[in-house]
């Protein structure tokens, strides 16, 4: 696997960062490293991947202009290929030689449980955007962990909530084999059968798939109003496409569970109109991120997933709190994180929580008909606004040891 330094980032930092003063923050090697964790080649690479590194660039970027900060950031980037063990031992090479202070981003739950476990171990710190499970800040959760963009609860408190609102209240789910998979079933189902529905069964297929016939048929088989996608990326947009090309839909529903807006355009509006699905951020929701949207879009023609734009976020907020503590220790930069607001495009007045959780508002969004769009990318109505405090797992109900009760 190979390392990648991304020297654009490295030279704009060392090039604007100020000459150190007294006051300058007590930063360990020199300067503050962080090293992108991702999914660049597979399942996985258009919702997080390249993206999410240059996200990542430009919140280093936006964050020297802005705060000026007296110490040196660094960027390094590496696949890690959706596999637990390759994304631990890339963790352990970047703790012990590369000096690196921070991992970032880590789609997929196997590599993100298997890191922040590693950071822990070392004293640094986890920040994920990419993957969904909720034992990263429940049952797993550590004192050097984020949780930052979206989990598994807070999907289908949106999108079970409104399909079962819309009469289809019989649910068949098409589960992704992996901790995320098992997850995102178990939260829907509690959802669709609080809101009064009912959940006939499910099927489990191998990660990452391509052929989905026989789980398709077995959903089918079902009789089930609502088949259930829990999976994500590529596994997803195979599942929806062999769906119509097996005349399932339109007889049956289908909700996507984990949809991206990288997911819609890649399908187009006239395969996904009227599916609704839950997101912590669109790049069209108000000036704010219309204005990040754009920059991002000049660089990789392609405007944000949540999962990019989540991870600009959690960057910048970790750097401020580096600037903040005087130091990039650990566990002093975590009490900052915890201690100041959020407050950026991606989240207003967001919090993170004792055990990790970054409390954000949600969004139910409903795709638009081809005839509705207006223009490229186009592609959401906002239909509610859930409020953060509902969004996640109470506190009150949580089981991670950190939380006090």
């Amino acid at each position: 696997m190979k390392r990648k330094i991304l020297g654009s980032a490295v030279a704009a930092a060392v090039a604007m960062a100020p000459a150190f003063t007294q006051a300058a923050t007590n930063v360990s090697d020199g300067a503050v490293k962080l090293g992108v964790l991702t999914d660049m080649s597979g399942t996985y690479s258009d919702l997080a991947g390249p993206g999410t590194v240059e996200a990542t660039k430009m919140a280093v970027e936006d964050f020297i202009a802005k705060e000026k900060p007296d110490f040196k950031i660094e960027v390094i980037s590496a696949d890690h290929q959706n596999k637990a063990d390759i994304s631990a031992n890339k963790a352990r090479e970047w703790f012990d030689t590369q000096k690196v202070d921070t991992i970032v981003d880590l789609v997929t739950t196997s590599t993100a449980l298997a890191v922040m476990k590693v950071a822990n171990e070392k004293n640094r710190i986890s920040l994920i955007s990419g993957a969904g499970s909720t034992p990263i800040t429940n049952e797993q959760c550590n004192d050097t962990t984020v949780h930052w963009t979206y989990d598994t609860y807070s999907l289908p408190v949106g999108t079970a909530k409104a399909v079962v609102k819309q009469g289809g209240k019989n649910w068949y789910f098409i589960t992704a084999d992996y901790a995320f998979g098992h997850s995102l079933e178990k939260n829907t189902s509690d959802v669709v059968t609080k809101s009064g529905g009912k959940v006939l069964g499910s099927v489990r297929h191998p990660f990452p798939g391509s052929d989905f016939s026989s789980f398709l048929l077995s959903a089918q088989a079902s009789g089930a109003q609502v088949i259930g996608l829990a999976n994500a990326g590529a596994d997803t947009i195979n599942s929806i496409k062999q769906a119509k090309e097996f005349g399932i839909t339109p007889k049956q529903s289908l909700a996507g569970l984990l949809m991206f807006i990288s997911d819609v355009h890649s399908l187009g509006l006239e395969a996904t109109a009227g599916m609704y699905l839950t997101t912590g951020f669109y790049w069209d929701y108000n000036d704010e991120t219309r204005a990040w949207s754009k920059r991002y879009f000049d660089k990789m023609k392609r405007m944000p997933t949540m999962v990019q734009a989540g991870n600009y976020s959690s960057v910048y907020h970790y750097l401020k709190a580096v600037k903040a503590a005087g130091t990039d220790e650990a566990k002093a930069v975590m009490a900052k994180m915890r201690e100041m607001p959020v407050n950026d495009f991606f989240a207003k007045n967001g919090k993170v929580r004792a055990d990790g959780r970054m409390v954000h508002d949600m969004y139910l969004a409903q795709v638009k008909k081809p005839s509705e769009s207006k223009y490229p990318w186009d592609y959401y109505h906002i239909r509610e606004v859930i409020k953060g405090d509902d969004a996640f797992i109470p506190l009150a109900e949580s089981k991670c040891p950190l939380v006090k009760k």
